[in-house]
């Protein structure tokens, strides 16, 4: 009964967030079919490549009449977004593969790249924005405020290139690319050498990713040291240790968790540089790959499918934040 009831309570919740899922979803499908349709490379010519001087025009009219390109852009939208309600994305001309498959492999290489960068980056931004509030104004404070506002102005492939350099070519400790290596397939490697070949790029997108959580984070936890009732738990004695842990941690988590989960459309951006410079096969690898040979499908489909994403990212962050600050599920979404 304690279940229907909640149920029920959520419901007018749970309509408006598919209403909104719905609309942005329209809307990227629209947007993203309005760039592609009216960007300047020739997708034939980017599929034919440098033999485009060895085809005649016949051939590059039957090309585009089997990709449909001939047809008026209004016509390919209305069959495209047709064939999406039917669960079909096309096939990728760069692949020769269904979309849905293209994006599900990809997405699998990619998931484990950035779920270890999103899990390391959260817990430690969020450990080292409490030490920074804990030591307020003091070295170690503003030596961590300075790293992160300097990571946060460093571009990721600057990044990877730094940790490449250090790690791969100076000290060789890490592979240069690739997820599994080189002569092996992925699905051939053991599991210690994918997480070899992970580390690095995982490394390069957790380095960038913790510095929003950590600045938040202090920012968090230094209003909840100034609060009234941690002042008055200073008047009874307790030092800083357990007030972090138990008067600060939870409250400073609630806009931590959700500005986690919020930068999951920024960590899947950052993949897509990170994934280049490491030549990592996974979805952001297939981006840079679709957008080079104007693979429409391909592009369409990995748009969709990323705002399905970075919609989840963000309904999971406010569910996170509701359940680490109680009072929240009070205020009227």
């Amino acid at each position: 009964m304690g279940l229907l009831t909640r149920t029920r309570r959520h419901l007018p919740r749970l309509a408006a967030r598919a209403l909104r899922l719905g609309s942005l979803l329209a809307a990227v499908a629209v947007g993203s079919f309005l760039l592609v349709a009216n960007s300047p490379v020739d997708p034939v010519q980017a599929y034919v490549g440098a033999d485009t001087a060895a085809i005649g025009s016949e051939q590059r009219a039957q090309i585009a009449e089997r990709w449909g390109l001939d047809d008026p852009p209004l016509e390919r939208f209305t069959a495209w977004a047709g064939n999406i309600l039917t669960g079909d994305l096309g096939t990728s001309q760069a692949f020769g593969q269904p979309v849905t498959t293209v994006i599900a492999d990809r997405f699998a290489a990619s998931l484990s790249l950035m779920a270890l960068a999103w899990l390391f980056s959260g817990i430690l931004g969020f450990a080292l924005g409490l030490v920074a509030a804990a030591m307020r104004g003091r070295l170690v404070d503003r030596v961590l405020t300075w790293f992160a506002y300097t990571l946060a102005s460093a571009p990721t492939f600057w990044v990877g290139l730094l940790l490449l350099y250090v790690f791969s070519v100076s000290l060789q400790w890490t592979p240069v690319c690739c997820a599994a290596p080189l002569g092996s397939l992925p699905g051939e490697a053991s599991l210690l050498d994918r997480l070899h070949h992970l580390a690095l790029p995982a490394l390069t997108l957790s380095v960038v990713a913790i510095s929003p959580v950590l600045l938040h984070t202090r920012q968090a936890a230094v209003e909840v040291l100034d609060s009234d009732h941690v002042a008055f738990a200073r008047s009874q004695g307790e030092r800083m240790p357990g007030l972090v842990l138990h008067r600060v941690a939870r409250n400073a988590a609630g806009p931590a968790l959700m500005l986690q989960f919020a930068s999951v459309g920024e960590l899947f951006g950052g993949s897509v540089l990170a994934e280049q410079v490491f030549t990592y096969p996974g979805l952001g690898e297939a981006t840079t790959t679709a957008a080079l040979r104007q693979d429409v499908p391909l592009l369409l489909g990995i748009a969709l499918f990323t705002a399905l994403v970075v919609f989840a990212g963000n309904a999971l962050g406010d569910v996170a934040h509701r359940l680490a600050v109680p009072h929240v599920r009070e205020v009227p979404a």
